[in-house]
């Protein structure tokens, strides 16, 4: 069994599932460079617990803090332990850059992961910087054709790229079938909602999950449909928009456990991630394993990765409010069971089972 270390920066959900299912198979520690509890933005209830599958590590050394992210010594004394491979999740972290400039100075050959990537436009100091960052990887972990894209434009070589898919969710999690439409019917009831149909979008109520863009687009859409947007409370930006705009059909949903957005997700119709820029955005997954079509932005890596246009959803360019409108209007129009039929069948392969298989493989493989 192959002794593996990962440093990242703080325990998120999907993380502490995919250590678990990973330190079945590997002796795996993992460094934690940042306390839950420095994540003022996150509920509280959104954490979870590790199975007890691997050794979780929080640094403690802290001497410095960059936006919110810490710089921690003590990483050095862990990438100096013997270790058959090293995994550096990302490279924008302090304490990340910290360990990759000290293993390349000591030629201690380690893995980069990335959960996606976009190409953005920037100064050539920006972009040698991302350069040095990336190259200093002998190899990368890449969670598809774009986030590959991505590295390869700063430097990575392709043939040590190994692409895996990326996830949230359990096998288990992903439904047998998508859910039918009396199903749906029974679940609205209970929820106590009215509308015939309904649209689902999640996240956090800020500007680059592009809400504000969906509400103009709710103010132009042909479809009769409620638009139910969960993920916390909305400013008074959002909910003067509604107003302004005269928009009855939005519901402002709040923050939702796992097991009430489950229902949620199951009595919806469509899913819309109406966002700026998602490097990866899980919640595609999620409602793809849920049986519905997505729409989303070409600026959503997920998307980009796992929508084809006009089969299991729309991609449309971002802070185009009438595109958004034009494609949530054709898929009302289409036939939603069908297309929520293929996106349960592209997500089967993504789930942490198969994400933990690929990174061992990969280190039991010795490259």
């Amino acid at each position: 069994m192959k002794k593996v270390l990962f440093i990242t920066n703080y325990p998120s959900p999907y993380r502490v599932k995919f250590f678990d299912e990973l330190g079945k198979v590997t002796d795996l520690t993992v460094v934690f460079s940042d306390r839950i509890a420095d994540k003022k933005h996150r509920n509280a209830s959104w954490y979870i617990a590790s199975e007890g599958h691997f050794r979780m590590v929080q640094l403690e050394r802290h001497v410095a803090s960059f936006r919110g992210k810490s710089m921690c010594l003590d990483v050095i004394d862990w990438v100096k332990k013997d270790f058959d491979a090293i995994v550096v999740c990302g490279y924008s972290n302090p304490t990340m850059m910290l360990a990759m400039a000290y293993m390349r100075s000591q030629k201690i050959p380690f893995t980069m992961e990335v959960d996606g990537g976009l190409v953005r436009q920037e100064s050539g100091i920006a972009y040698r910087f991302k350069k040095l960052l990336v190259t200093s990887a002998s190899r990368w972990f890449s969670t598809g054709k774009k986030t590959t894209e991505f590295l390869v434009h700063y430097g990575a070589n392709p043939e040590k790229v190994v692409e895996y898919p990326f996830s949230s969710l359990m096998a288990s999690d992903l439904l047998a079938e998508v859910v039918s439409p009396e199903e749906k019917a029974a679940l609205r009831r209970e929820l106590g909602i009215e509308d015939a149909h309904v649209i689902l979008s999640i996240g956090q109520f800020i500007h680059r999950k592009g809400f504000d863009v969906l509400l103009r687009a709710a103010a132009q859409m042909k479809s009769e449909a409620g638009i139910y947007i969960v993920g916390g409370e909305p400013t008074e930006e959002y909910l003067k928009m509604c107003e302004q705009l005269q928009l009855k059909n939005v519901h402002f949903c709040g923050f939702m456990k796992k097991e009430e957005l489950a229902r949620y997700y199951r009595a919806a119709d469509l899913f819309v991630l109406p966002t700026r820029e998602d490097i990866w955005g899980l919640v595609i997954n999620e409602a793809m394993a849920y049986g519905l079509p997505v729409i989303t932005t070409d600026r959503c890596v997920a998307g980009l990765e796992l929508v084809e246009e006009g089969v299991n959803g729309h991609i449309v360019p971002v802070d185009d409010h009438t595109a958004l409108a034009e494609k949530i209007d054709a898929a009302m129009a289409g036939d939603l069971a069908q297309m929520g039929k293929i996106s349960l069948e592209k997500v089967r392969a993504y789930t942490l089972e198969n994400m933990a298989k690929v990174h061992q493989e990969e280190f039991e493989s010795g490259r």
